[in-house]
């Protein structure tokens, strides 16, 4: 409840979505989603299927308008699915329906009021409290925190201060043709949103506004919280012609569908799997690599530092990274054993990536996994050498920039990711041994430089100037891998 899907389960969607013309990934601004939302495109990439990402953020109250990249996708994400879905119905390229979502979003706003608390099923307590007779206006889907807690209003004056707010980001004078979303959170009754949306009619006929579209219903709920939201999408032409369009689902159904028999036909990606689980798509060599095992036996032997690990990153982050490398590494074992002894190597890489991602719902397991993915395209041509291990690392680095903001110089794993990408790239060495050990050293003197800077990223870049002095986390974690794969050469 209330976390994302994992890369894998994302990637076997997208994988049985495909038809060969592209996936275009729609979801709420959460961070989780994005990481693994991100992970899956990295696999999907590798198959040569082609994915687009917007993200909805029409939650007025999470972030003020200077910020609102960093603002929540709550219900009125709705209206996106509808005219992207529509746009795709009727044939427009990947590039097209991704416009249209976006434009969609950026015209759509949101604003919420909760009246009582969720529980998660797994936790068992409230995900916050509010007093008998108390609302709290802005609340999210997932309990997080509103703005503004005070005395229960009528509906008309809880809509009232929805209008006013909504009113300063959208467009709601005369003529304006908008598109209407009275949400229940889960335990509002479909009467009570009638209400809220009488007095939405009400405000909106005054301003001579035109209520094209109307939805009232759950759209987007939060178990059993009691509250409604109220989304409007401010809309065009285009725009206005596809939420038009009739829709038909399990769970929403617009105008009149005339159904088709058969199944739609997708692309070839989905692979069959064997009677022992083992993937009849992965790529073979014929004349394999000690790869696999050196990475069997580094994996074996990586959650041994979990405690090492734990203890650096309590004293400058939350301390899970000991969890994250030890059962990250499990996991991988775990995967490349599930391999044929034949995998080719960028296979191996994937696996690698996959698991460490989707092991724990970290930060550095979503970072570093990634970067694992996407090193994997470095072995296209099935050579295992100091050039390739080069250009997976430039390639890891490069990756872990740009999807976490960090650059070299920032005292986080990059720093050591791109030290031994330089390494390997100028090594004349034929020498494994001497390699790994050059490896190591160039690693131990990075680590070593760290501890005299400030850290810039991360959760390390909070404590500030306390960072001076102390080992940079995930860079000794690179670091003791590092380690294993020498003592395992």
């Amino acid at each position: 409840m209330f976390s994302s899907p994992s890369p894998e389960q994302i990637h076997a969607a997208t994988v049985a979505s495909d038809d060969g013309a592209g996936v275009l990934y729609l979801y709420g601004n959460y961070g989780g989603d994005i990481f693994n939302f991100d992970i899956a495109a990295d696999l999907a990439s590798t198959e040569g299927i082609r994915t687009t990402t917007v993200l909805g953020r029409d939650d007025i109250l999470s972030a003020p308008p200077e910020k609102a990249d960093t603002r929540r996708g709550v219900a009125g994400l709705f209206f996106a699915y509808k005219t992207a879905g529509a746009a795709a119905e009727k044939g427009c390229d990947l590039d097209k329906v991704t416009e249209i979502a976006q434009r969609t979003c950026d015209a759509t706003r949101t604003m919420g009021v909760g009246l009582s608390p969720t529980i998660l099923p797994a936790a068992g307590e409230p995900t916050f409290t509010l007093d008998e007779g108390e609302m709290e206006i802005g609340i999210g889907i997932h309990g997080e925190p509103g703005q503004f807690r005070g005395p229960l209003e009528t509906a008309d004056q809880i809509t009232d201060r929805f209008l006013t707010e909504l009113e300063k980001e959208l467009d709601l004078s005369q003529g304006r043709q908008l598109a209407v979303l009275v949400n229940g959170l889960g335990s509002t009754p479909l009467e009570e949103l009638y209400v809220i949306y009488r007095r939405v009619h009400q405000q909106l006929t005054e301003r001579r506004a035109v209520v094209r579209n109307l939805f009232i219903g759950e759209y987007a709920t939060s178990l059993e919280m009691a509250g409604a939201s109220l989304s409007i999408c401010q809309l065009d032409d285009k725009l206005a012609e596809l939420m038009d369009e009739p829709a038909r689902s399990p769970f929403f159904q617009h105008g009149s569908v005339q159904l088709t028999e058969g199944v739609r036909t997708t692309a070839s990606h989905t692979a069959a799997t064997t009677e022992d689980g083992v993937d009849e798509g992965i790529r073979t060599v014929e004349e394999p690599s000690r790869l696999r095992d050196i990475v069997l036996a580094v994996t074996a032997g990586l959650p041994g530092y979990s405690e090492e690990l734990r203890e650096l990153d309590a004293a400058l982050g939350d301390g899970d990274l000991g969890i994250t490398v030890g059962e990250g590494a499990k996991a991988q074992n775990a995967a490349v054993a599930a391999l044929p002894d034949n995998a080719a190597p960028a296979e191996i890489f994937k696996a690698l990536g996959t698991a460490f991602s989707s092991a724990n719902p970290s930060t550095y397991a979503a970072l570093l996994g990634g970067g694992m993915i996407a090193a994997s395209t470095a072995f296209a041509d099935d050579r295992v050498g100091a050039n390739a291990f080069a250009a997976a690392a430039h390639t890891m680095a490069e990756k872990i920039m740009a999807r976490g903001g960090a650059q070299v110089g920032d005292k986080t794993v990059v720093d050591v990711i791109d030290a031994i990408a330089n390494y390997l790239e100028q090594t004349t060495s034929s020498d494994a041994k001497a390699v790994a050990a050059g490896a190591v050293q160039v690693a131990t003197g990075v680590v070593e430089t760290q501890t005299g800077q400030t850290s810039q990223r991360g959760r390390a870049a909070w404590v500030g100037e306390r960072s001076v002095g102390r080992k940079d986390p995930g860079s000794v974690a690179f670091l003791r891998l590092l380690e294993e794969i020498a003592r395992v050469i």
